[in-house]
Parts: C-alpha cells; sequence; structure tokens
C-alpha cells in the first residue's frame, strides 16, 4: 500500500514558527527527512518510533543531493510510510518543494503541502523592518542570490519598485550592493542584513549600499538582506523584555524535564533548544509493599512507575496508611501530591544524603528505595552506615532515546539533570562551543560533567529545574 508524503514548510529560525497544521501532520509521521536549518527540536514531535532522516540542506556544508532526496521520498512513500518531508521557511518559496512533488506525482504517490512562514517577510519583520509600507513600498521582491547556473547580474533588479530581499546571498553581499548601484540605484539607499532571523542569535545591521558590506563582514548565515526604504524602518518590539531575553539554552534530558524547564526559561525570555535525548524504561519490578516503614523515592520517575504499579496490581493507595513516603525534594513532592500522595519527610536540602539523614531521624523501621538504575548509590550506603534495615529497588533505567543524531550545542548555556544524560549526550558524539557554560542539577551530576567538558560548570541549587533557571538567572548578573 502506498503511503502519503507531507510538504511541511518549518518556518524560520525557532520552532514555536511553525504552523498548527505542519506540527499536527508532523506528530502522525513515521518517517521525517528534515533539513538542516530547521529547529530541531520540532523533531520532538514526531513519534518515538519515527525515522529522522536529515539531508542537510545549508549553503557550503554537506547536503545529500535533491535527486537523491526526491527518490528517498518515492522509496518510503512506496514502502507504505507516512512521511513529512520537513523544509525550512516554505516549500515553495526558493524550497524545491514542487520538484518533489513533481516527482512524486511521477510515481503516483499522494502529497500534501503545508504552507510555512517564509524568511523573506518574517525575518525582516522580527528585525523591525517591514517589507511593504504605505506610499515607500507598494510591492516586494524575493530574490535568490544563489543560482544553479552561477549566473548572478545583480544589476537587472535596480529598476524594480518597492523592496528588493535577498536570500542566500551573505557570500554575494559586495556584488549585490556593486551590481545594484552599477544598476542605477543611489549608493545612499538604505540596507540591512539580518542574521539568524528568528532565533536568540538574530542580529541585524542597517547601513547603505555603499557601506552595508563593510558592516555586515563576519556576520554568520543564514541571513536575509533587505534593499529599499523601508530597511531603514526600525519597528522593533518595545514589550518589556524578560530578564533572559537575548540568552540561549539547550535543555537536555528527558520529555518531561526539558518542557518543564524550557517552560521556566521561556517565560523569562531565553531562546531554549530542548534535547529530549533520554526516555524512562521500566527495570526492576516492585516488591510487595506490606512489611515496608517508609518507601523513599529519589525522583518524580520513581513516583510515576509507583503510581502505575499500584495501578496494574489494583493496590488501593489507602492501604499505604501508616507508611512512611519520603521524597528527595520538592518536585518529587510534588508529583507525589499530583497522584493524592503528601509526603512526610522531605529534607531541607534537596539531597539524597540529607534524604538519608531526615529518614533515620524518624526512625522509620524498614525503607524501601525505589531509584535510577544508574542513580546514586548513596542513600542505601548512608541508611547502613546509619543502620537503618532496608531494600535498594532500582525500578527503572535512564536510556537513550532512538533516532537521536548528533549535534553540537553552541547556545550560551546547557542544562543537564542527571549523570546519566551527562553520559548519553556526549558519548554519542554530541559537542559544545567553547563559549557554552554548562549548568548541572546535583553535585554527581557536575561531578560526571568534568569528565567530557572544560566549560565553566555551575551546580543547580536547589537541585530542581526552578534551581537550574535560577542558577542561569544568578549567572546572568
Amino acid at each position: 500500500m502506498t503511503g502519503l508524503v507531507y510538504i511541511i514548510g518549518a518556518g524560520c529560525g525557532s520552532a514555536d514558527l511553525i504552523t498548527v497544521r505542519g506540527l499536527n501532520a508532523l506528530k502522525k509521521c513515521d518517517t521525517v527527512v528534515y533539513d538542516a536549518l530547521i529547529d530541531t527540536q520540532l523533531l520532538k514531535y514526531a513519534s518515538d518510533s519515527a525515522e529522522l532522516i536529515p539531508v542537510g540542506k545549508r549553503a557550503a556544508a554537506h547536503s545529500a543531493k535533491q535527486e537523491d532526496i526526491n527518490a528517498l521520498l518515492v522509496e518510503k512513500a512506496l514502502a507504505g510510510r507516512t512521511v513529512a518531508r520537513l523544509k525550512g521557511g516554505d516549500p515553495f518559496v526558493f524550497g524545491r518543494g514542487g520538484e518533489e512533488i513533481a516527482e512524486l506525482q511521477k510515481h503516483g504517490i499522494p502529497f500534501s503541502v503545508i504552507p510555512g512562514i517564509s524568511s523573506c517577510i518574517a525575518v525582516p519583520e522580527l528585525a523591525g523592518i517591514p517589507v511593504t509600507h504605505r506610499n515607500v513600498s507598494r510591492a516586494f521582491h524575493v530574490i535568490t542570490a544563489h543560482t544553479a547556473d552561477d549566473k548572478r547580474d545583480f544589476s537587472r533588479y535596480a529598476n524594480l519598485d518597492g523592496t528588493r530581499v535577498f536570500l542566500m546571498g551573505l557570500n554575494t553581499l559586495p556584488e549585490i550592493s556593486a551590481g545594484l548601484v552599477q544598476g542605477g540605484m543611489s549608493p545612499k539607499t538604505p540596507a540591512a542584513v539580518i542574521s539568524k532571523g528568528g532565533t536568540a542569535q538574530q542580529k541585524a545591521v542597517r547601513g547603505t549600499l555603499a557601506d552595508i558590506a563593510e558592516k555586515a563582514a563576519g556576520m554568520p548565515a543564514p541571513a536575509v538582506i533587505v534593499v529599499g526604504e523601508t530597511a531603514a524602518f526600525d519597528y522593533s518590539c518595545s514589550s518589556q523584555p524578560g530578564r533572559l531575553t537575548g540568552v540561549s539554552v539547550t535543555v537536555t534530558g528527558t520529555e518531561r524535564f526539558t518542557e518543564k524547564l524550557a517552560g521556566l526559561l521561556e517565560a523569562d525570555g531565553a531562546d531554549v533548544k530542548r534535547y529530549s535525548h533520554l526516555q524512562i524504561v521500566r527495570k526492576q519490578e516492585i516488591p510487595v509493599l506490606e512489611g515496608y516503614d517508609c518507601i523513599a523515592f529519589t525522583s518524580s520517575y520513581g513516583v510515576d512507575l509507583f503510581i502505575e504499579h499500584c495501578k496494574e496490581k489494583c493496590i488501593d493507595l489507602r492501604s499505604l496508611a501508616g507508611v512512611k513516603i519520603a521524597a528527595v525534594g520538592s518536585g518529587t513532592a510534588d508529583t507525589l501530591a499530583d497522584a493524592g500522595i503528601i509526603p512526610d519527610i522531605i529534607p531541607d536540602k534537596f539531597t539524597v544524603a540529607d534524604l538519608a539523614d531526615t529518614i533515620a531521624d524518624s526512625a522509620p523501621g524498614k525503607v524501601l528505595i525505589l531509584r535510577a538504575a544508574l542513580g546514586s548509590e548513596q542513600l542505601a550506603e548512608l541508611l547502613t552506615k546509619r543502620n537503618i534495615s532496608f531494600d535498594d529497588v532500582k525500578i527503572y533505567d535512564t536510556l537513550r532515546r532512538p533516532g537521536m543524531t548528533a549535534e553540537h550545542a553552541d547556545t550560551d548555556y546547557i542544562v543537564f539533570g542527571s549523570s546519566s544524560g551527562v553520559q548519553h549526550f556526549f558519548e554519542v558524539g554530541n559537542t559544545i562551543s567553547g563559549k557554552t557554560k554548562t549548568v548541572c542539577i546535583g553535585s554527581q551530576t557536575a561531578e560526571n560533567a568534568k569528565k567530557y567538558t572544560d566549560s565553566e560548570i555551575i551546580t543547580a541549587a536547589p537541585h530542581t529545574a526552578q534551581g537550574a533557571a535560577a542558577a542561569i538567572k544568578g549567572d546572568r548578573k
């Protein structure tokens, strides 16, 4: 049975610029063929079992040939798969969407096109530049500076009315400026270059045709070039910026953790890149609960699996009356509270050592520890020293999520929520830039991070998502 191909415009810059229709289509696809210029945060919306295939399509970088991409779409669709062809910007604005569709039509493969927000309008707009303006520019022209035959005669665009927007032209900016002047435009014509539009790294420079190439020298791609009277306008957002506006953060871990921390950071204006590379997998069965005087949870994931276990075994939570519940910190306590269980024991400091002391001081009898397989054994060691009877049960494992590709984190900060998260991140080839500071939740996580990176390491206090957000804000002072 032949599958279906969605040609989806991912928008430009940040992931939240994709359309609702595009996002909904992406979620139901089992193969995703994506360009390098998309925000890879979008990939987390694909199903866990989805096949993720990068094909590049970035200037001056290795990319799959267009013919090979066309053949790949046909191959996957004929195998009965639902395919998302995730393209930067809009599929039909220099996106070669038409070429891909022509190949699908040749093989009788059904397809659907979902428009995307194009950088030709959105990037200038986000920099405060309108591409049209009453009495100044009643038209705009979108021009590619990169042509298949490499024939570039920019003087022919000098006599157009309105605003000229050049895409893929950063390396040819001197030629563009010289050609437009040669064609009759005044050297004093306003011009602007916006680099990495729609992201926290967005930067715009303004000038004229006479000096814009010099002013924009060294700016990184991708970039949009605007030429015309509207390039002199600055309608940048004037709303009060958040405390972390302009700060970029990569958040790693499970989807739950990345979403929680990303929400905190984005509420303060940060540009967040989610890298949800971990998944929680059940490991050891929970023993019969009778005979335990205290159940100790060292994470929210342990709580989730415990509640799931109780449902599967038809265990009435009222049977826990008289059993003390211990939680390592406020996040774990909140997860317990969501399930209708209010913990009896929460240490003042959210560390395993303080949890052990608090449990021992309450003289609980026999303790059931529910923790991660790769989690700290410190609680068991400390309870042993305090002569507390316990069973140490490793109920889940934190594993690498399949299908994740190696990436380079070029953000101001990267956050790790667990020691295993650090290990899984670096051992698949992920790297971080020299400017990136590493924020770790817990001293064990920080110690493990030192094995993999020489970057500055900040240990969050308290050891929660809120603590990580606070650590970043504190470092920005």
